[in-house]
Protein backbone atom coordinates (compact mmCIF):
# COMPACT_ATOMS: atom_id res chain seq x y z
CA UNK A 1 0.00 0.00 0.00
CA UNK A 2 2.75 1.92 0.88
CA UNK A 3 4.50 1.68 -2.36
CA UNK A 4 1.38 2.23 -4.15
CA UNK A 5 0.23 5.29 -2.74
CA UNK A 6 4.04 6.82 -2.97
CA UNK A 7 3.77 5.96 -6.67
CA UNK A 8 0.62 7.44 -6.93
CA UNK A 9 1.89 10.89 -5.31
CA UNK A 10 5.05 10.67 -7.29
CA UNK A 11 3.29 11.00 -10.43
CA UNK A 12 0.50 13.60 -8.83
CA UNK A 13 3.77 15.88 -8.29
CA UNK A 14 5.02 15.41 -11.31
CA UNK A 15 1.77 16.83 -13.16
CA UNK A 16 1.68 19.69 -10.82
CA UNK A 17 5.51 20.57 -11.87
CA UNK A 18 4.39 20.39 -15.15
CA UNK A 19 1.32 22.12 -15.12
CA UNK A 20 2.82 24.92 -13.28
CA UNK A 21 5.86 25.02 -16.03
CA UNK A 22 2.96 24.89 -18.64
CA UNK A 23 1.55 28.07 -17.08
CA UNK A 24 5.07 30.28 -16.01
CA UNK A 25 4.74 30.02 -19.94
CA UNK A 26 1.50 31.24 -20.65
CA UNK A 27 2.36 34.20 -18.04
CA UNK A 28 5.60 35.14 -20.21
CA UNK A 29 3.50 34.94 -23.55
CA UNK A 30 0.64 37.33 -22.10
CA UNK A 31 3.29 39.29 -20.71
CA UNK A 32 4.97 39.71 -24.38
CA UNK A 33 1.87 40.49 -25.83
CA UNK A 34 1.07 43.13 -22.95
CA UNK A 35 4.52 44.61 -23.50
CA UNK A 36 4.49 44.62 -28.00
CA UNK A 37 0.91 46.20 -27.42
CA UNK A 38 1.77 48.93 -25.00
CA UNK A 39 4.66 49.70 -27.58
CA UNK A 40 2.69 49.69 -30.42
CA UNK A 41 -0.27 51.99 -28.63
CA UNK A 42 3.53 54.27 -27.29
CA UNK A 43 4.81 54.35 -31.18
CA UNK A 44 0.87 55.52 -32.11
CA UNK A 45 0.78 58.04 -29.48
CA UNK A 46 4.52 59.51 -30.66
CA UNK A 47 3.47 59.18 -33.85
CA UNK A 48 0.11 61.52 -33.17
CA UNK A 49 1.68 63.66 -31.02
CA UNK A 50 4.19 64.37 -33.61
CA UNK A 51 1.47 64.70 -36.04
CA UNK A 52 -0.04 67.03 -33.45
CA UNK A 53 3.29 69.14 -33.23
CA UNK A 54 3.45 68.85 -37.24
CA UNK A 55 -0.02 69.94 -37.98
CA UNK A 56 0.14 73.04 -34.86
CA UNK A 57 3.77 74.07 -36.04
CA UNK A 58 1.87 74.53 -39.72
CA UNK A 59 -0.77 76.24 -38.41
CA UNK A 60 1.21 78.80 -36.69
CA UNK A 61 3.54 79.42 -39.64
CA UNK A 62 0.18 80.06 -41.31
CA UNK A 63 -0.98 82.26 -38.73
CA UNK A 64 2.40 84.15 -38.97
CA UNK A 65 2.37 84.39 -42.68
CA UNK A 66 -1.56 85.89 -42.27
CA UNK A 67 0.10 88.02 -39.49
CA UNK A 68 2.39 89.28 -42.22
CA UNK A 69 0.13 90.26 -44.74
CA UNK A 70 -2.09 91.99 -42.54
CA UNK A 71 0.94 94.03 -41.75
CA UNK A 72 1.30 94.32 -45.30
CA UNK A 73 -2.50 95.96 -45.43
CA UNK A 74 -1.64 98.13 -42.61
CA UNK A 75 1.49 99.36 -44.28
CA UNK A 76 0.35 100.69 -47.69
CA UNK A 77 -2.86 101.88 -46.26
CA UNK A 78 -1.02 104.18 -43.51
CA UNK A 79 1.12 105.41 -46.28
CA UNK A 80 -1.63 106.52 -48.51
CA UNK A 81 -2.98 108.25 -45.43
CA UNK A 82 -0.05 110.14 -44.42
CA UNK A 83 -0.02 111.14 -48.21
CA UNK A 84 -3.20 112.71 -47.88
CA UNK A 85 -2.68 114.19 -44.76
CA UNK A 86 0.57 116.17 -45.37
CA UNK A 87 -0.54 117.05 -48.88
CA UNK A 88 -4.58 116.54 -49.02
CA UNK A 89 -3.81 114.62 -52.85
CA UNK A 90 -3.16 111.18 -52.87
CA UNK A 91 0.38 108.96 -53.47
CA UNK A 92 1.80 109.71 -57.22
CA UNK A 93 3.53 106.44 -56.91
CA UNK A 94 1.08 103.71 -55.14
CA UNK A 95 2.41 102.07 -52.20
CA UNK A 96 4.43 98.88 -52.77
CA UNK A 97 7.15 96.90 -51.48
CA UNK A 98 8.18 94.13 -48.44
CA UNK A 99 8.60 94.00 -44.86
CA UNK A 100 10.12 91.14 -42.84
CA UNK A 101 7.88 90.19 -39.73
CA UNK A 102 8.61 87.62 -37.03
CA UNK A 103 10.82 85.78 -39.77
CA UNK A 104 7.71 86.52 -42.34
CA UNK A 105 8.33 88.64 -45.61
CA UNK A 106 5.19 90.74 -46.16
CA UNK A 107 5.07 91.55 -49.99
CA UNK A 108 1.95 94.31 -50.71
CA UNK A 109 0.84 96.33 -53.78
CA UNK A 110 -1.64 98.70 -54.13
CA UNK A 111 -3.93 99.49 -57.36
CA UNK A 112 -5.51 103.02 -57.49
CA UNK A 113 -9.25 102.21 -58.63
CA UNK A 114 -9.87 106.04 -60.34
CA UNK A 115 -11.40 108.97 -60.20
CA UNK A 116 -13.64 109.56 -57.02
CA UNK A 117 -16.82 108.78 -57.01
CA UNK A 118 -20.25 110.43 -55.74
CA UNK A 119 -22.16 107.10 -53.28
CA UNK A 120 -23.50 106.70 -50.16
CA UNK A 121 -21.43 104.88 -47.21
CA UNK A 122 -21.97 101.99 -46.40
CA UNK A 123 -20.41 101.05 -43.11
CA UNK A 124 -19.73 102.01 -40.20
CA UNK A 125 -21.65 105.04 -37.72
CA UNK A 126 -21.55 107.21 -41.21
CA UNK A 127 -23.43 104.60 -43.12
CA UNK A 128 -26.10 106.44 -45.15
CA UNK A 129 -24.20 109.65 -45.78
CA UNK A 130 -23.06 110.59 -49.16
CA UNK A 131 -19.35 111.66 -49.52
CA UNK A 132 -16.93 111.70 -52.47
CA UNK A 133 -15.20 108.39 -52.46
CA UNK A 134 -11.70 107.07 -53.96
CA UNK A 135 -11.02 103.76 -53.44
CA UNK A 136 -7.42 102.12 -53.50
CA UNK A 137 -7.17 98.15 -53.20
CA UNK A 138 -3.95 96.85 -51.54
CA UNK A 139 -3.19 93.10 -51.76
CA UNK A 140 -0.58 91.83 -49.54
CA UNK A 141 0.74 88.42 -49.34
CA UNK A 142 2.77 87.11 -46.15
CA UNK A 143 5.04 83.71 -46.30
CA UNK A 144 7.03 82.18 -43.87
CA UNK A 145 10.53 81.45 -43.88
CA UNK A 146 10.25 78.55 -42.01
CA UNK A 147 7.80 76.50 -44.17
CA UNK A 148 6.86 78.80 -47.16
CA UNK A 149 3.20 78.40 -46.18
CA UNK A 150 1.58 81.64 -47.68
CA UNK A 151 -1.34 84.19 -47.08
CA UNK A 152 -2.83 86.47 -49.43
CA UNK A 153 -5.21 88.66 -48.41
CA UNK A 154 -6.78 92.01 -50.26
CA UNK A 155 -8.49 94.91 -49.15
CA UNK A 156 -10.34 98.41 -50.31
CA UNK A 157 -9.24 101.57 -48.97
CA UNK A 158 -11.48 104.75 -49.03
CA UNK A 159 -10.38 108.35 -48.71
CA UNK A 160 -13.88 110.02 -48.37
CA UNK A 161 -14.69 113.50 -48.11
CA UNK A 162 -18.54 113.87 -46.31
CA UNK A 163 -19.80 117.36 -46.55
CA UNK A 164 -19.84 118.46 -43.23
CA UNK A 165 -23.79 119.93 -42.81
CA UNK A 166 -24.97 116.53 -43.57
CA UNK A 167 -24.75 116.55 -39.41
CA UNK A 168 -27.67 118.18 -37.91
CA UNK A 169 -24.88 119.19 -34.98
CA UNK A 170 -21.26 118.95 -35.73
CA UNK A 171 -18.30 120.23 -32.99
CA UNK A 172 -14.87 120.41 -33.32
CA UNK A 173 -14.97 120.37 -29.59
CA UNK A 174 -16.31 119.58 -26.42
CA UNK A 175 -20.35 119.62 -27.02
CA UNK A 176 -22.94 120.46 -23.90
CA UNK A 177 -26.53 119.73 -24.65
CA UNK A 178 -28.54 121.14 -22.04
CA UNK A 179 -31.75 122.50 -22.36
CA UNK A 180 -34.24 123.38 -20.43
CA UNK A 181 -37.65 123.01 -22.48
CA UNK A 182 -38.02 119.66 -24.40
CA UNK A 183 -35.94 119.67 -27.36
CA UNK A 184 -35.97 116.82 -30.25
CA UNK A 185 -32.54 117.26 -32.71
CA UNK A 186 -33.52 115.28 -35.89
CA UNK A 187 -29.77 113.83 -37.57
CA UNK A 188 -26.52 113.01 -36.83
CA UNK A 189 -24.44 114.64 -33.91
CA UNK A 190 -20.63 114.39 -33.50
CA UNK A 191 -18.20 115.93 -31.01
CA UNK A 192 -14.24 115.80 -31.67
CA UNK A 193 -14.19 115.77 -27.67
CA UNK A 194 -16.72 114.75 -25.05
CA UNK A 195 -20.07 114.62 -25.54
CA UNK A 196 -22.16 115.82 -22.43
CA UNK A 197 -26.17 115.17 -21.95
CA UNK A 198 -29.17 116.70 -19.92
CA UNK A 199 -32.11 118.19 -19.95
CA UNK A 200 -34.21 119.72 -17.54
CA UNK A 201 -37.69 117.74 -19.27
CA UNK A 202 -37.16 115.30 -22.25
CA UNK A 203 -34.30 115.27 -24.96
CA UNK A 204 -34.73 113.58 -27.81
CA UNK A 205 -32.13 112.28 -30.20
CA UNK A 206 -33.10 110.47 -33.38
CA UNK A 207 -29.52 109.46 -35.61
CA UNK A 208 -26.26 108.59 -34.84
CA UNK A 209 -24.53 110.40 -31.63
CA UNK A 210 -20.81 110.05 -31.70
CA UNK A 211 -17.84 111.36 -30.03
CA UNK A 212 -14.25 110.91 -30.24
CA UNK A 213 -14.11 111.42 -26.53
CA UNK A 214 -16.37 110.45 -24.21
CA UNK A 215 -20.32 110.56 -23.70
CA UNK A 216 -21.23 111.92 -19.86
CA UNK A 217 -24.50 112.53 -18.67
CA UNK A 218 -24.60 115.75 -17.01
CA UNK A 219 -22.70 119.32 -17.69
CA UNK A 220 -19.16 119.89 -17.96
CA UNK A 221 -19.44 123.21 -16.31
CA UNK A 222 -21.67 124.89 -13.40
CA UNK A 223 -24.96 124.58 -13.04
CA UNK A 224 -25.46 121.34 -11.36
CA UNK A 225 -27.43 118.12 -13.00
CA UNK A 226 -30.58 118.13 -14.43
CA UNK A 227 -33.14 115.18 -13.73
CA UNK A 228 -35.16 115.29 -17.11
CA UNK A 229 -34.35 112.23 -19.61
CA UNK A 230 -32.37 111.93 -22.94
CA UNK A 231 -33.70 109.27 -25.01
CA UNK A 232 -31.82 108.34 -28.26
CA UNK A 233 -33.42 105.76 -30.87
CA UNK A 234 -31.87 102.53 -31.59
CA UNK A 235 -31.83 100.60 -34.38
CA UNK A 236 -35.37 99.35 -35.03
CA UNK A 237 -36.35 103.32 -34.09
CA UNK A 238 -37.45 103.08 -31.04
CA UNK A 239 -36.23 105.75 -27.82
CA UNK A 240 -33.94 104.20 -25.23
CA UNK A 241 -32.96 106.50 -22.04
CA UNK A 242 -30.18 106.81 -20.65
CA UNK A 243 -31.55 106.24 -17.80
CA UNK A 244 -33.02 102.78 -16.78
CA UNK A 245 -33.72 101.63 -13.18
CA UNK A 246 -32.38 104.98 -11.74
CA UNK A 247 -28.75 104.24 -13.48
CA UNK A 248 -27.37 106.36 -15.92
CA UNK A 249 -25.59 104.76 -18.64
CA UNK A 250 -22.56 106.58 -19.67
CA UNK A 251 -18.87 106.12 -20.77
CA UNK A 252 -17.52 105.28 -16.80
CA UNK A 253 -20.02 102.34 -16.85
CA UNK A 254 -17.72 99.43 -16.58
CA UNK A 255 -19.59 97.46 -18.97
CA UNK A 256 -20.43 100.47 -21.33
CA UNK A 257 -19.32 99.42 -24.19
CA UNK A 258 -21.48 95.78 -24.26
CA UNK A 259 -24.39 97.77 -22.48
CA UNK A 260 -24.32 100.93 -25.21
CA UNK A 261 -24.35 98.06 -28.02
CA UNK A 262 -27.25 96.53 -26.35
CA UNK A 263 -29.45 99.41 -25.62
CA UNK A 264 -29.14 101.59 -28.31
CA UNK A 265 -27.17 98.82 -31.00
CA UNK A 266 -24.25 100.79 -32.21
CA UNK A 267 -25.93 104.17 -32.62
CA UNK A 268 -24.14 105.59 -29.40
CA UNK A 269 -20.38 105.54 -30.61
CA UNK A 270 -17.48 107.30 -28.48
CA UNK A 271 -13.64 106.30 -28.01
CA UNK A 272 -14.26 103.03 -26.67
CA UNK A 273 -15.84 101.70 -29.97
CA UNK A 274 -12.87 103.74 -31.68
CA UNK A 275 -14.81 106.26 -32.65
CA UNK A 276 -11.99 108.88 -33.70
CA UNK A 277 -11.95 112.68 -34.63
CA UNK A 278 -13.33 114.24 -37.76
CA UNK A 279 -11.55 116.44 -39.23
CA UNK A 280 -11.67 119.02 -42.22
CA UNK A 281 -9.04 118.26 -44.52
CA UNK A 282 -6.89 121.63 -43.65
CA UNK A 283 -3.24 122.53 -44.10
CA UNK A 284 -3.63 124.03 -40.67
CA UNK A 285 -5.16 121.23 -39.33
CA UNK A 286 -5.59 122.24 -35.75
CA UNK A 287 -6.84 126.01 -36.70
CA UNK A 288 -10.22 125.49 -38.25
CA UNK A 289 -10.85 129.46 -37.64
CA UNK A 290 -8.28 129.71 -40.40
CA UNK A 291 -11.35 129.59 -42.85
CA UNK A 292 -12.80 132.63 -42.28
CA UNK A 293 -9.50 134.60 -42.00
CA UNK A 294 -7.64 136.12 -44.66
CA UNK A 295 -6.21 134.52 -47.37
CA UNK A 296 -2.47 136.17 -47.54
CA UNK A 297 0.02 133.40 -46.44
CA UNK A 298 -3.39 131.12 -45.62
CA UNK A 299 -4.16 128.23 -47.95
CA UNK A 300 -7.56 127.38 -45.91
CA UNK A 301 -9.27 131.00 -46.17
CA UNK A 302 -12.58 131.50 -48.19
CA UNK A 303 -10.93 134.47 -49.42
CA UNK A 304 -9.69 132.20 -52.22
CA UNK A 305 -12.82 130.95 -53.20
CA UNK A 306 -15.11 133.91 -53.11
CA UNK A 307 -16.16 135.94 -56.42
CA UNK A 308 -17.29 138.75 -54.43
CA UNK A 309 -15.58 140.26 -51.27
CA UNK A 310 -15.78 143.59 -48.58
CA UNK A 311 -12.23 144.42 -47.17
CA UNK A 312 -12.59 146.58 -44.51
CA UNK A 313 -15.66 147.76 -46.02
CA UNK A 314 -14.37 148.18 -49.67
CA UNK A 315 -16.29 145.60 -52.24
CA UNK A 316 -14.70 143.92 -54.85
CA UNK A 317 -15.63 141.65 -57.28
CA UNK A 318 -13.84 139.41 -59.20
CA UNK A 319 -13.76 140.13 -62.99
CA UNK A 320 -11.63 138.03 -65.42
CA UNK A 321 -9.72 136.94 -63.15
CA UNK A 322 -8.62 140.28 -61.48
CA UNK A 323 -10.23 142.32 -58.27
CA UNK A 324 -12.08 145.26 -58.98
CA UNK A 325 -13.35 147.85 -56.93
CA UNK A 326 -16.85 148.14 -57.70
CA UNK A 327 -17.85 150.60 -54.95
CA UNK A 328 -19.25 153.14 -57.17
CA UNK A 329 -20.77 150.37 -59.50
CA UNK A 330 -23.27 148.55 -57.16
CA UNK A 331 -26.64 149.88 -56.73
CA UNK A 332 -26.82 152.44 -54.18
CA UNK A 333 -26.76 151.32 -50.38
CA UNK A 334 -25.75 147.41 -51.21
CA UNK A 335 -22.97 147.80 -49.16
CA UNK A 336 -22.66 150.65 -45.86
CA UNK A 337 -21.60 151.23 -41.86
CA UNK A 338 -23.65 150.92 -39.48
CA UNK A 339 -23.59 151.28 -35.77
CA UNK A 340 -25.92 149.20 -32.92
CA UNK A 341 -25.11 148.01 -29.63
CA UNK A 342 -24.18 144.15 -28.60
CA UNK A 343 -25.29 144.05 -25.16
CA UNK A 344 -23.63 140.46 -24.66
CA UNK A 345 -20.15 142.05 -25.79
CA UNK A 346 -20.88 145.18 -24.01
CA UNK A 347 -19.79 147.15 -26.97
CA UNK A 348 -20.71 148.93 -29.93
CA UNK A 349 -20.18 147.16 -33.21
CA UNK A 350 -18.93 148.79 -36.61
CA UNK A 351 -20.81 146.66 -38.99
CA UNK A 352 -20.21 146.51 -42.80
CA UNK A 353 -24.15 145.86 -43.57
CA UNK A 354 -24.83 144.02 -47.09
CA UNK A 355 -27.99 144.41 -48.85
CA UNK A 356 -28.58 140.73 -49.90
CA UNK A 357 -31.29 142.01 -52.24
CA UNK A 358 -29.16 144.81 -53.61
CA UNK A 359 -26.40 142.59 -54.65
CA UNK A 360 -28.55 140.18 -55.92
CA UNK A 361 -30.13 142.49 -58.41
CA UNK A 362 -26.45 143.60 -59.47
CA UNK A 363 -24.23 142.41 -61.98
CA UNK A 364 -21.92 141.46 -59.21
CA UNK A 365 -23.46 138.91 -57.27
CA UNK A 366 -20.77 135.82 -57.36
CA UNK A 367 -21.23 133.42 -59.80
CA UNK A 368 -20.44 130.81 -57.47
CA UNK A 369 -22.77 131.91 -55.07
CA UNK A 370 -19.04 132.41 -52.32
CA UNK A 371 -18.89 136.34 -50.15
CA UNK A 372 -16.21 137.31 -48.04
CA UNK A 373 -15.53 139.89 -46.00
CA UNK A 374 -13.14 140.65 -43.68
CA UNK A 375 -12.55 144.09 -41.23
CA UNK A 376 -9.58 144.24 -40.00
CA UNK A 377 -9.64 147.92 -39.02
CA UNK A 378 -8.36 149.24 -35.88
CA UNK A 379 -10.04 150.45 -32.57
CA UNK A 380 -13.58 149.37 -33.41
CA UNK A 381 -15.07 145.92 -32.67
CA UNK A 382 -16.30 144.95 -36.78
CA UNK A 383 -18.79 143.04 -38.42
CA UNK A 384 -20.75 141.80 -40.62
CA UNK A 385 -24.39 141.97 -41.06
CA UNK A 386 -27.01 140.58 -43.73
CA UNK A 387 -30.52 142.25 -44.58
CA UNK A 388 -33.01 141.87 -46.90
CA UNK A 389 -32.16 138.56 -47.65
CA UNK A 390 -35.97 136.82 -47.20
CA UNK A 391 -35.44 135.67 -50.44
CA UNK A 392 -32.20 134.20 -52.20
CA UNK A 393 -32.08 134.12 -55.83
CA UNK A 394 -28.98 132.07 -55.82
CA UNK A 395 -27.50 129.00 -53.88
CA UNK A 396 -25.22 130.97 -51.53
CA UNK A 397 -21.96 131.09 -49.24
CA UNK A 398 -21.02 134.18 -46.98
CA UNK A 399 -18.13 133.96 -44.58
CA UNK A 400 -16.56 136.31 -42.30
CA UNK A 401 -13.70 136.77 -40.62
CA UNK A 402 -15.93 139.09 -38.04
CA UNK A 403 -18.65 138.19 -36.20
CA UNK A 404 -21.56 138.01 -38.26
CA UNK A 405 -25.64 139.45 -37.92
CA UNK A 406 -28.27 138.23 -39.43
CA UNK A 407 -31.40 140.50 -39.58
CA UNK A 408 -34.76 139.84 -40.30
CA UNK A 409 -35.87 136.55 -42.51
CA UNK A 410 -33.41 134.91 -44.62
CA UNK A 411 -33.92 132.47 -47.02
CA UNK A 412 -37.15 132.32 -46.24
CA UNK A 413 -38.60 132.07 -49.51
CA UNK A 414 -38.45 129.82 -52.07
CA UNK A 415 -35.16 128.28 -50.03
CA UNK A 416 -32.56 127.78 -51.45
CA UNK A 417 -29.07 125.92 -50.62
CA UNK A 418 -27.49 128.55 -48.10
CA UNK A 419 -24.38 128.83 -45.58
CA UNK A 420 -23.21 131.69 -43.37
CA UNK A 421 -19.66 131.46 -41.34
CA UNK A 422 -18.60 133.88 -38.75
CA UNK A 423 -16.53 134.21 -35.69
CA UNK A 424 -19.90 133.89 -34.00
CA UNK A 425 -23.32 134.20 -35.08
CA UNK A 426 -26.27 136.41 -34.18
CA UNK A 427 -29.66 136.36 -35.01
CA UNK A 428 -31.98 139.39 -34.92
CA UNK A 429 -35.42 139.31 -35.17
CA UNK A 430 -37.79 140.86 -38.11
CA UNK A 431 -38.11 143.68 -35.25
CA UNK A 432 -34.90 144.53 -34.35
CA UNK A 433 -34.28 148.28 -34.38
CA UNK A 434 -30.19 149.77 -34.00
CA UNK A 435 -31.78 152.64 -31.96
CA UNK A 436 -33.32 150.40 -29.35
CA UNK A 437 -30.02 148.21 -29.11
CA UNK A 438 -28.83 150.61 -26.17
CA UNK A 439 -31.59 150.21 -23.94
CA UNK A 440 -33.00 147.27 -21.72
CA UNK A 441 -33.42 143.66 -23.31
CA UNK A 442 -37.41 144.91 -21.95
CA UNK A 443 -37.30 147.54 -24.90
CA UNK A 444 -35.88 144.90 -27.55
CA UNK A 445 -39.20 142.81 -28.48
CA UNK A 446 -38.46 140.24 -30.69
CA UNK A 447 -41.00 138.86 -33.73
CA UNK A 448 -41.31 135.51 -35.41
CA UNK A 449 -38.19 135.33 -37.91
CA UNK A 450 -37.31 132.55 -40.11
CA UNK A 451 -34.15 131.14 -40.99
CA UNK A 452 -32.92 128.37 -43.48
CA UNK A 453 -29.58 128.49 -43.36
CA UNK A 454 -26.28 126.21 -42.20
CA UNK A 455 -24.32 128.09 -40.16
CA UNK A 456 -20.10 128.04 -38.74
CA UNK A 457 -19.67 129.78 -35.88
CA UNK A 458 -17.74 130.07 -32.98
CA UNK A 459 -18.35 129.82 -29.12
CA UNK A 460 -16.92 130.62 -25.78
CA UNK A 461 -15.32 127.53 -23.03
CA UNK A 462 -17.00 126.38 -20.42
CA UNK A 463 -14.84 127.01 -17.34
CA UNK A 464 -15.77 125.48 -13.64
CA UNK A 465 -17.61 129.22 -12.71
CA UNK A 466 -18.79 129.83 -16.76
CA UNK A 467 -21.17 127.88 -18.52
CA UNK A 468 -21.12 128.67 -22.44
CA UNK A 469 -24.74 128.54 -22.90
CA UNK A 470 -24.50 124.51 -24.84
CA UNK A 471 -25.97 124.04 -28.37
CA UNK A 472 -29.23 125.53 -27.39
CA UNK A 473 -27.53 129.16 -27.58
CA UNK A 474 -24.74 128.45 -30.20
CA UNK A 475 -27.21 131.00 -32.28
CA UNK A 476 -27.01 133.92 -30.25
CA UNK A 477 -29.90 136.21 -29.43
CA UNK A 478 -30.19 139.81 -28.31
CA UNK A 479 -34.33 140.67 -27.86
CA UNK A 480 -36.80 139.38 -25.49
CA UNK A 481 -38.12 136.53 -27.19
CA UNK A 482 -40.83 135.39 -25.01
CA UNK A 483 -43.50 133.14 -26.67
CA UNK A 484 -42.07 134.23 -30.29
CA UNK A 485 -40.71 131.93 -32.25
CA UNK A 486 -37.16 131.20 -33.35
CA UNK A 487 -38.12 129.29 -36.55
CA UNK A 488 -34.90 127.35 -37.94
CA UNK A 489 -33.22 125.17 -40.34
CA UNK A 490 -30.51 123.66 -41.40
CA UNK A 491 -26.93 122.35 -39.91
CA UNK A 492 -25.33 123.48 -36.99
CA UNK A 493 -21.28 123.79 -37.15
CA UNK A 494 -19.20 124.85 -34.09
CA UNK A 495 -15.43 124.42 -35.17
CA UNK A 496 -13.50 126.80 -33.02
CA UNK A 497 -13.69 129.30 -30.55
CA UNK A 498 -14.43 132.80 -30.64
CA UNK A 499 -11.37 135.31 -30.93
CA UNK A 500 -13.77 138.28 -31.46
CA UNK A 501 -17.10 137.90 -30.23
CA UNK A 502 -15.95 136.61 -26.96
CA UNK A 503 -18.18 137.90 -24.25
CA UNK A 504 -19.94 134.99 -21.61
CA UNK A 505 -23.15 133.72 -22.84
CA UNK A 506 -26.02 134.57 -19.75
CA UNK A 507 -29.64 135.37 -19.45
CA UNK A 508 -29.36 139.08 -18.61
CA UNK A 509 -29.29 140.48 -22.67
CA UNK A 510 -31.88 138.46 -23.67
CA UNK A 511 -34.56 135.99 -23.07
CA UNK A 512 -35.03 133.06 -25.74
CA UNK A 513 -37.05 132.41 -28.54
CA UNK A 514 -39.69 129.03 -28.76
CA UNK A 515 -36.61 127.08 -30.84
CA UNK A 516 -38.75 125.59 -33.73
CA UNK A 517 -35.38 124.24 -34.86
CA UNK A 518 -34.77 121.18 -37.11
CA UNK A 519 -32.05 119.57 -39.22
CA UNK A 520 -33.10 120.20 -42.91
CA UNK A 521 -33.14 116.99 -44.53
CA UNK A 522 -32.62 118.70 -48.20
CA UNK A 523 -28.84 118.46 -47.18
CA UNK A 524 -28.88 114.70 -47.34
CA UNK A 525 -29.35 115.25 -51.24
CA UNK A 526 -25.68 116.01 -52.82
CA UNK A 527 -27.46 118.44 -54.93
CA UNK A 528 -28.66 120.79 -52.56
CA UNK A 529 -25.57 121.32 -51.05
CA UNK A 530 -24.49 125.03 -50.59
CA UNK A 531 -21.45 126.28 -52.38
CA UNK A 532 -18.45 125.05 -50.97
CA UNK A 533 -19.37 123.12 -48.72
CA UNK A 534 -16.57 122.33 -46.10
CA UNK A 535 -15.84 118.46 -46.03
CA UNK A 536 -14.37 116.33 -43.63
CA UNK A 537 -12.12 113.54 -44.54
CA UNK A 538 -12.80 110.26 -43.37
CA UNK A 539 -10.22 107.06 -43.87
CA UNK A 540 -12.15 103.95 -44.04
CA UNK A 541 -11.15 100.05 -44.92
CA UNK A 542 -13.46 98.14 -46.19
CA UNK A 543 -14.28 94.98 -48.34
CA UNK A 544 -11.54 92.76 -46.35
CA UNK A 545 -11.28 89.65 -47.71
CA UNK A 546 -8.71 86.20 -47.47
CA UNK A 547 -7.65 85.21 -51.14
CA UNK A 548 -5.58 82.16 -50.91
CA UNK A 549 -3.77 79.81 -47.99
CA UNK A 550 -1.29 77.35 -48.69
CA UNK A 551 2.41 76.81 -50.04
CA UNK A 552 4.65 79.21 -52.56
CA UNK A 553 5.66 77.49 -55.18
Amino acid sequence: MFGNNYFAEGRCFMFMRKFLIDEKGVATLIALMVMVMMTMIGLAVVRLSNDEVTIAGNELNEMAAFYAAEAGLEKASAAIQTQYEATGLPPSTMPQGSETVNNCVAAYTTVDNGAAIQRELSQGALAGLHALVKTFTVTSTGTSGVDQSQVVLNQNFEVALVPIFQFAIFYGNDLEIAPGPDMTIVGRIHSNGNLYLQSNNNLYMDSYVTASGNVIHGRKGPGGTSPGNVFIKDADGNYQNMLKNGDWLESSDPYWYDSAVVRWDGRVQDSAFGQGELKLPLTNASDPHKLIERGSGNPDSYEHLAQFKVLDGVPYSKIGGVWVNVSALLPAGTVTTKIFYDARELTNVNTVEIDMDKLQSSSYFPSNGVVYTSDQRAGTFNATRLVNGSELDYATSVVSENPLYIQGDFNKIDKKPAFVAGDAVTFLSNSWNDANSTLTKASRVASETVANCSFLSGNTNTTSTVYNGGVENLPRFLETWSSKRFIWRGSMINLWNSLQADGDWSGVYYDPPIRDWAYDTDLDDPSKLPPETPRVRVFQRTGWQQEFVGYSD
